[in-house]
C-alpha cells in the first residue's frame, strides 16, 4: 500500500537519560515508556524489516486487567500496570469523572515463558474520566521498578521480588487535585534523580531521589498539572528539562529546578499530553487546538516562534508523540484522524493516510485517529488503534505499508470506535501489546526473511 505526495502546495528527540542499562542489538531492553531513550527509537533494527503475511509468532499471554500504560521489559521481565475492577461504571464520558473501587496493580512476568513472578496490589478508589486503569507506563531504573497510579500513587519497588521501597501519594504529599483524566506523565529518571509531575504550590514539578524517594527541590506553580511528562533535552552542550502544564512551556537546569525561560503555550481543554519534540535546532510543541514550532537560542537561552499550526497544516497530538526523522515529523494528528507527515521547516503537510491509524484511508473526518510509532533504522513499526502491527516506509515522498497483522484485539472505545490506547515495546527481539484483558508477546525475530 502507498500513499504518494499529494501536493506541497496543499498544505524524537535528542535525551540525556541516565538509565543505567547497556543497549545493545536485540538484547536491549525496554525499560521505559517510548523506548530506551524515550524517543520512539530502537537501537538496532535487526528484527523483520517487513510484517510477515502469516503474522509473528507468539510466544505467550497472560490475562491482565485495565489500563492505558504500556508494557515495559528488563533484565528478562516484563512489567505491566493494570486496574483489577470491584464496582463502578466506565462511560468514557469526556467531561465526567466516573467513581469506580478496585485495586491498582504492578505485575511482573517471566520475559520467556509469560510466567507470574510477583506482583503489588492496593485498593485505590478511582474519580476519573476514562477510569480505565493506570495512564503511566512503569519505568525500570537499576534493580528497581517505578509505577505511578491514575490517581497520584506513585511506588518503587524492587524488580526482583516486588517488595516495596518506598511510596507517596502526590495529591496528598504536595495539596494537589488529581486531573479529570487522571495522572498520565510518566516519571524521567536524570542521573539519581526521579522527576515527576506531582501539582499543587510551586510543586509542579518536583526532583526526588531515586533511591529513597526524599525530596531533592520542587519548582513551578499552575492551575492543572496536565499530562505531559518532563523531558531532558541537550542543545549546544547546555542541558534543559523541558516541562509543558496547560499554560506555558518552561525550560529548567535539571540539576536544581531554577527558571531558564518560559513560553505560553494553552491547548484546548488542558490538554498538555505529548512532550515539545527535539527537532536539531528547534522544538515542536503540538497539543489539541495548538502547535508550533520554536527556534532553540543559546545566548540568552530562549525559544523563538518560527511558524504555528493552521487547521491544514502541522499537526496536533493528543494521545500519541511523533517522531523527527532527517528535517520531517511524523505523528497522528487528532482532527483528521490520520498519520501524517509535517515539514520542520515550515509546518508544510507533506501527506497524510489513516490506514496507519483507523485502517481505512479516509481523507478527513475520522477523528482523534491514533497510531503508535517506532522507529528502528530504514523503517518504522506501527501499531494501530485497529490492533494492528505494521511494518512501513515513512518518506517526505509518501507512505509505504509493508506489512500487516493482527496482534490484539481493541477493547477500549473512542468516537464510537473500538481502539488500543497503549504504547507497545520491543526488547529482546519480543514484541509486548497489551489491552484490558491480556499482554501478549510475538516474537519479532522468527519468520520467512
Amino acid at each position: 500500500m502507498k500513499v504518494r505526495n499529494r501536493s506541497n502546495s496543499m498544505f524524537s528527540l535528542s535525551m540525556g537519560v541516565m538509565l543505567l542499562f547497556p543497549f545493545a542489538s536485540f538484547g536491549q531492553d525496554w525499560p521505559q515508556w517510548n523506548g530506551p531513550n524515550r524517543d520512539g527509537r530502537l537501537a538496532s533494527s535487526e528484527g523483520l524489516k517487513a510484517i510477515p503475511k502469516e503474522g509473528l509468532p507468539l510466544l505467550w499471554k497472560q490475562s491482565i486487567g485495565l489500563g492505558y500504560s504500556g508494557p515495559v521489559a528488563a533484565s528478562g521481565r516484563v512489567f505491566v500496570s493494570d486496574y483489577e475492577l470491584a464496582s463502578g461504571k466506565i462511560t468514557n464520558n469526556p467531561g465526567t469523572r466516573d467513581r469506580l473501587t478496585g485495586k491498582e496493580r504492578l505485575r511482573c512476568f517471566d520475559g520467556k515463558s509469560g510466567d507470574l513472578l510477583w506482583e503489588h496490589a492496593y485498593d485505590r478508589p478511582y474519580a476519573l474520566s476514562y477510569p480505565g486503569g493506570p495512564r503511566a507506563t512503569p519505568v525500570v531504573m537499576d534493580s528497581m521498578v517505578v509505577a505511578l497510579g491514575a490517581e497520584g500513587d506513585l511506588v518503587c519497588l524492587s524488580a526482583e521480588n516486588g517488595k516495596v521501597l518506598w511510596q507517596k501519594n502526590l495529591p496528598q504529599q504536595y495539596k494537589a487535585q488529581t486531573p479529570i483524566w487522571g495522572h498520565a506523565a510518566v516519571p524521567l529518571v536524570v542521573g539519581e534523580q526521579l522527576l515527576c509531575m506531582a501539582g499543587g504550590p510551586d510543586s509542579l514539578v518536583v526532583s526526588l531521589d531515586r533511591k529513597t524517594g526524599n525530596e531533592n527541590w520542587r519548582a513551578l506553580s499552575g492551575s492543572d498539572v496536565g499530562y505531559c511528562p518532563p523531558t531532558l533535552i541537550t542543545h549546544e552542550g547546555v542541558e534543559q528539562l523541558i516541562i509543558w502544564d496547560p499554560e506555558r512551556i518552561s525550560s529548567l537546569n535539571p540539576t536544581n529546578g531554577s527558571i531558564n525561560w518560559q513560553q505560553p503555550f494553552k491547548p484546548d481543554y488542558g490538554m498538555s499530553v505529548a512532550p515539545p519534540l527535539h527537532c536539531d535546532n528547534h522544538l515542536f510543541a503540538s497539543g489539541e487546538g495548538v502547535s508550533a514550532m520554536f527556534a532553540i537560542q543559546s545566548k540568552p537561552l530562549g525559544i523563538q516562534q518560527k511558524w504555528r499550526g493552521t487547521t491544514k497544516t502541522s499537526l496536533g497530538l493528543t494521545t500519541t508523540v511523533a517522531i523527527h526523522d532527517n528535517g520531517y515529523i511524523y505523528g497522528a494528528d487528532y482532527q483528521s484522524g490520520a498519520l501524517v507527515c509535517v515539514r520542520v521547516e515550515d509546518g508544510v503537510r507533506m501527506w497524510q493516510t489513516a490506514l496507519a491509524t483507523t485502517g481505512v484511508d479516509r481523507p478527513r473526518g475520522v477523528g482523534n485517529g491514533t497510531a503508535y510509532l517506532i522507529k528502528a533504522d530504514t523503517f518504522y513499526y506501527i501499531l494501530s488503534e485497529t490492533g494492528d502491527i505494521l511494518s512501513a516506509k515513512l518518506t517526505p515522498a509518501g507512505y509505504e505499508e509493508t506489512g500487516r497483522f493482527h496482534a490484539i484485539d481493541p477493547t477500549n472505545a473512542s468516537s464510537g470506535r473500538s481502539v488500543v490506547w497503549s504504547f507497545p515495546a520491543i526488547a529482546d527481539g519480543k514484541l509486548l501489546v497489551r489491552n484490558d484483558k491480556e499482554v501478549r508477546c510475538y516474537d519479532l525475530k522468527s519468520s520467512n526473511r
